[in-house]
């Protein structure tokens, strides 16, 4: 029992290590985490980052152009741009993570429910799931954002109730082929319970494709968020938000377009970023999906991490 064990954790190691390989092989990547890494460093310690208060108003400096004192020159309000932006990536990460872990636990347990469920269950959730699948995400957020309100909080709530069906599907989709594996069926003829063989067996094959989707779905609520912003629908001012500025920006498009082009940059940076990143964790962790890397250089890689 112990040698089976070691086994086991000899080959999650080497699995590991290849997963984390390959995904490291390209420099896009890298370039792209350390960017992600950076931004979210810089709104973690924004108070210490920031050279200026975001929120003080200095009305004989605003519309300032850029200068090494205000790197992206001053809002309407004399408010100085890079500080604000700094401190609006706080709100647009926090959307990110909070709305997609609410989105990907609420969809997994739906999916689960469904996919082992069978029947009218499933047949329920599922088309309450394609119902709300059918409307676009921003409209379903503008929705719900009209229903909860302004707020933090429910911008995440309503931008991850928009997000659930797609995890849902994933998931039931993953549970329905796993559920008629031999070691699932060797299971129920052990008397596991079908709780038991769910929670130890099909869950955990569910994990793996759920946390790419998670991954390419950040970028996506961080996209929502700054739309809801920019729509007046978003974070109450005057906390900063990427959405919010460009919304405020833009009527100085003609006079000062770098209020509007700042933090609309760094909304694009960071989506692009998360859809890379989720992409290539999609290719590290199915085999079949690894496309982008050369044949010669999947093999190195594959034969170092074993």
């Amino acid at each position: 029992m112990q040698e089976k064990e070691k086994r086991r954790i000899k080959l999650k190691k080497i699995s590991n290590s290849r997963v984390a390989r390959v995904l490291l092989a390209r420099k896009s990547v890298v370039a792209c985490l350390i960017i992600l890494a950076v931004m979210l460093i810089a709104s973690v310690f924004a108070p210490f980052v920031a050279p200026y208060d975001p929120y003080k108003q200095d009305l004989v400096n605003m519309l300032k152009p850029m200068s090494f004192e205000h790197i992206f020159g001053t809002d309407s309000m004399g408010r100085d741009v890079l500080s604000r932006i700094i401190y609006g990536g706080r709100v647009s990460f926090t959307v990110g993570v909070v709305s997609v872990l609410l989105a990907g636990s609420v969809g997994m347990m739906l999916g689960l429910i469904a996919g082992m469920a069978g029947g009218i269950v499933d047949a329920v959730i599922m088309r309450i799931m394609d119902a709300m699948m059918s409307i676009p995400m921003i409209i379903m957020s503008l929705f719900l954002g009209s229903i909860f309100g302004k707020g933090l909080g429910n911008i995440c709530l309503a931008i991850g109730i928009s997000m659930i069906p797609s995890y849902a599907r994933v998931t039931r989709g993953q549970v329905l082929t796993v559920r008629e594996m031999d070691y699932v069926t060797a299971g129920t003829l052990c008397g596991a319970s079908k709780i038991k063989n769910t929670i130890s067996h099909i869950l955990p094959n569910c994990v793996s494709s759920n946390i790419v989707l998670m991954t390419m779905n950040l970028g996506s609520a961080i996209l929502n968020e700054a739309a809801l912003s920019f729509l007046g629908m978003g974070i109450n001012p005057p906390t900063a938000s990427w959405g919010g500025m460009v919304n405020d920006g833009y009527k100085f498009m003609s006079s000062n377009p770098v209020i509007a082009i700042a933090p609309g940059i760094f909304i694009m940076v960071v989506v692009l970023c998360f859809n890379m990143v989720g992409d290539a964790l999609r290719d590290a962790l199915d085999p079949k999906l690894r496309g982008t890397l050369g044949k010669g250089k999947k093999k190195k890689i594959i034969k170092q991490a074993i």
